[in-house]
């Protein structure tokens, strides 16, 4: 069933990795999730021929974080690092995401990067009742994912617009000195890392990893009356 049915509050991924160590620490934090970017022609890519090695062993539920793939492609790349989660960043339409929850014993997340709450409103339309969370970040001109932006829409809004049991991701920009602020703005089921917690790109740096962690576990988000 994967973190999200065991643990109340915030859940944390730490996304984007590339090392080995970094993967082992995440874990030992107590990371949630762990993203891997299997999809070429990006800073963070692991390419498939080491995605088992780099994964191999890890207990924690590991994200396959991907870009416009093929169905068959997209599921033998997580298959590779036996995913719990398939993560799109890419347009893929409505049926993508209906035949991938088809094809494997995985969830899978689509990422919006907003603009505007109509995008989110957007989002829901398409993917509301196929996709099982939907991740919401900041969006930048020619940025697929991962572009360290924050998120800038009013918290109530984002929380109005997504509806109970799909899961919210917030993504974007967050880093240890401002995810309990977040955490406590819009009150997300997970919130996921990269470049915040990094000393270059697709290696962390372990102090603000802990801190991260520290952070994010430090707040309880306040219940809707």
């Amino acid at each position: 069933m994967g973190p999200d049915a065991t643990r109340n509050g915030p859940l944390v991924k730490i996304c984007g990795l590339t090392r080995r160590e970094d993967a082992e620490l995440a874990e030992q934090l107590g990371a949630d999730y762990l993203g891997f970017v299997l999809s070429e022609g990006f800073a963070r890519t692991v390419h498939e021929a080491d995605a088992r090695s780099l994964t191999e062993g890890l207990a924690t539920a590991r994200v396959a974080v991907l870009v416009d793939p093929p169905v068959a492609r997209a599921a033998a790349l997580a298959r590779a690092i036996d995913a719990e989660v398939i993560q799109l960043h890419g347009s893929e339409s409505p049926e993508v995401l209906e035949r991938l929850r088809e094809s494997g014993d995985w969830r899978v997340w689509k990422a919006v990067r907003a603009r505007g709450i109509e995008d989110v409103v957007q989002a829901v339309l398409d993917y509301g009742a196929i996709a099982d969370g939907l991740l919401v970040e900041g969006w930048k001109e020619s940025v697929v994912g991962g572009g360290g932006v924050t998120l800038a829409l009013g918290p109530e809004s984002v929380r109005a617009t997504l509806p109970e049991g799909l899961t919210f991701v917030l993504a974007g920009g967050l880093t240890p000195e401002s995810v309990g602020a977040a955490i406590e703005a819009f009150r997300p089921a997970v919130v996921d890392v990269s470049s915040g917690v990094e000393g270059s790109p697709g290696v962390k740096d372990a102090e603000r990893l802990r801190r991260f962690l520290l952070a994010a576990r430090d707040v309880q988000p306040e219940s809707d009356p």
